[in-house]
C-alpha cells in the first residue's frame, strides 16, 4: 500500500509541476505581447478562479498585498439585480467611489493581478478589453480605453494571441536542445531487429505477418527506427509492409481496418523484436543459479524444445510446471544441460541481457550547436505527429476518439520514480499538445480568437462584442464537453 502510494504521489507530482511549467509559459506569452503593445493585463493566473482563489498577489502603492483562500466579488462596481416593468431580470452595475477608498486599498491598483486559482483545467490572463473566458461584460460596456486590447491594430492583437502557442513551440523546441546536448540520441535500427526476425502478436499474425519477418518497408518506405514502425503504420494510414521470409521478398497487404484495429488493441508489443537468451543476472534465490546456470549462457532448449529465443522460452517453459527438467545453454561453445525441477509457478528466476547487450543501439551524440537544428527538427516532426493523430480523432472510421483520455491517462505516461530526463521529454511532448490543441479554431480557445482575427485582417470587418460573447460561450460548451468525454473514457477504462 505504502509503495503504491508513493507511485500515485510521483506521477501525481510530475504532471502537476509539467502542466503548470506549460500553463505559465503558454499565459506568459500573451502577456509579453500584450506588454509589448502597451494592453494592460489585470490578471495572471495558474489554474481557473472561478468563484475564488487560493492566492492571489497585487502591487499597491509600491507594496505587495496578498490574499489567501479569497472569494471573487466585483472590486469596482456593485452588482444590483431587479425586475423591469415586465417582469424581466435586469441587471445593473453601479461604480464604486474610487475617491473614498483608502490609500492602500486593493482596488485603486491598475497593476496585474497574479494568482493560483482552484480548478486546474488551465490558466489564464484576464487582457483589459477582451472578449475571455472572464465574461467581463460590464467593461466592454464602458467606451473603449487606449490600453485596452479592442484598441489595438488586428495585428496587434493577433500577435497577443498567437504569444501563448508560439511559447509552448519554444519550449519544445528548448528542451529537445538541451536533452538532445545532454543524451544525444539512441534508438534500435530495424537493420539490427532483422538479425533475428520479428515476433508478431495475435493482431499482426492476423494481417499476415509471422515471426522471424524480417521488415524491410512500410508503405514502401524503410523506417530505421524500429519503435517507429507502429506510429507509421498507424499515422500514415498504411496500406502494406514488406518483408523478408525465408529469403524472399514478401509484400503484406493490409486491411482496410488496419489503422483502427491497431488503435483498439493499444498493444505496444504488436510486433517485437526477437532475442536470443542471454542470462545477465538473477533473481533472489533463482532457481536457475542454485541448479548451477551462469551469468552468459545462452539458453537454446527445454528437454528436447529447442527454445533459440527469449520469446520461444518463454512460451514453452509453461508446459513444464512442476515437472524435472533440463535447460540446455551453450556456456564457452560448449552445449550443456543444466537439470532442475520447475516449481508450478513456472519461473526459474533469470533476467534476459539488455537491449544494448544483444543489438548495436544507434547513438548519436551532439554539440550543443549541433543540436539546435536537431531540436527544431524533432519539435516539428511532433507537431506533424500530433496534427496527424486529431486527424484519426475526427475520423469515425477509425474509431481513435475511443482512445482519448483526459487527467487520468496524461498522469499515466509519467514514469513510477522520477528520471529528469525522461520528464522534460514527457513536458516537451505535452507542450506541443498544448499548442496543437489551443491552435485550432474553437472559440474561447487562441485558435477561435485567431481565427476571428484573421477574419477581420482579411475583410477589413469587425466582429462584434455581441458576437464575440456568443461564440466565446459556444467554445466553452464545446471545451467542457471534450474534457468530459476525455475523463469520461478514462473512468471507462478504470472499469473495464
Amino acid at each position: 500500500m505504502i509503495l503504491l502510494s508513493s507511485v500515485i504521489f510521483n506521477k501525481v507530482l510530475q504532471f502537476t509541476l509539467a502542466l503548470a511549467i506549460l500553463i505559465i509559459l503558454h499565459e506568459f506569452g500573451h502577456f509579453a505581447a500584450a506588454k509589448l503593445f502597451k494592453v494592460r493585463v489585470e490578471k495572471f493566473y495558474l489554474f481557473f478562479d472561478w468563484g475564488f482563489s487560493l492566492l492571489r498577489v497585487k502591487r499597491v502603492n509600491g507594496k505587495l498585498r496578498w490574499k489567501f483562500f479569497s472569494k471573487n466579488v466585483p472590486e469596482k462596481y456593485t452588482v444590483v439585480e431587479k425586475r423591469d416593468a415586465n417582469g424581466k431580470k435586469v441587471v445593473e452595475y453601479n461604480p464604486i467611489d474610487l475617491s473614498t477608498l483608502p490609500p492602500d486599498d486593493w482596488r485603486l491598483s491598475d497593476a496585474t493581478e497574479y494568482g493560483i486559482g482552484w480548478f486546474p483545467l488551465g490558466g489564464y490572463n484576464k487582457i483589459a478589453g477582451m472578449i475571455d473566458e472572464s465574461m467581463d461584460k460590464e467593461q466592454m460596456k464602458k467606451p473603449a480605453q487606449p490600453w485596452e486590447f479592442r484598441s489595438k491594430p488586428a495585428w496587434q492583437r493577433f500577435i497577443i494571441m498567437v504569444g501563448g502557442v508560439f511559447m509552448n513551440v519554444v519550449l519544445a523546441i528548448a528542451i529537445y536542445i538541451g536533452l538532445l546536448a545532454s543524451y544525444g540520441e539512441q534508438y534500435l535500427p530495424t537493420s539490427e531487429v532483422n538479425r533475428y526476425g520479428i515476433v508478431a502478436d495475435s493482431l499482426a499474425q492476423e494481417f499476415g505477418l509471422r515471426d522471424g519477418d524480417k521488415i524491410l518497408r512500410v508503405n514502401g518506405k524503410e523506417v530505421s527506427d524500429f519503435h517507429r514502425i507502429t506510429t507509421e503504420l498507424i499515422l500514415e494510414d498504411a496500406q502494406s509492409i514488406d518483408v523478408e521470409r525465408d529469403g524472399q521478398v514478401v509484400t503484406v497487404a493490409l486491411p482496410a481496418d488496419a489503422t483502427s484495429k491497431l488503435l483498439s488493441s493499444q498493444d505496444v508489443n504488436f510486433i517485437s523484436y526477437r532475442a536470443p537468451f542471454i542470462v545477465s543476472d538473477f533473481s533472489e534465490g533463482s532457481l536457475a543459479k542454485a541448479s548451477g546456470m551462469e551469468v552468459g549462457d545462452v539458453i537454446i532448449g527445454i528437454n528436447d524444445v529447442p527454445t533459440p529465443y527469449y520469446q520461444n522460452f518463454v512460451q514453452e517453459i509453461k508446459q513444464f510446471k512442476g515437472q524435472d527438467i533440463a535447460v540446455k545453454v551453450v556456456r564457452d561453445f560448449d552445449t550443456i544441460a543444466i537439470p532442475m525441477h520447475l516449481p508450478e509457478s513456472g519461473v526459474i528466476g533469470v533476467y534476459l541481457a539488455p537491449l544494448s547487450e544483444i543489438f548495436n543501439l544507434e547513438t548519436i551524440d551532439y554539440t550543443f550547436w549541433q543540436a539546435v537544428p536537431r531540436g527544431f527538427s524533432k519539435t516539428f516532426t511532433e507537431i506533424s505527429d500530433y496534427w496527424k493523430q486529431l486527424k484519426l480523432i475526427v475520423k469515425p472510421s477509425t474509431k481513435a476518439y475511443e482512445s482519448v483520455g483526459g487527467f487520468i491517462s496524461i498522469g499515466k505516461i509519467f514514469p513510477d520514480t522520477w528520471v529528469w530526463s525522461l520528464f522534460w521529454r514527457l513536458t516537451a511532448f505535452l507542450s506541443i499538445a498544448l499548442a496543437v490543441m489551443n491552435i485550432l479554431p474553437i472559440p474561447a480557445l487562441d485558435g477561435g480568437h485567431i481565427l476571428f482575427l484573421l477574419y477581420e485582417i482579411i475583410t477589413r470587418r469587425k466582429p462584434s462584442e455581441k458576437f464575440m460573447e456568443i461564440a466565446e460561450y459556444i467554445g466553452l460548451a464545446l471545451v467542457l464537453a471534450l474534457v468530459i468525454f476525455a475523463n469520461g473514457n478514462d473512468i471507462i477504462k478504470l472499469f473495464k
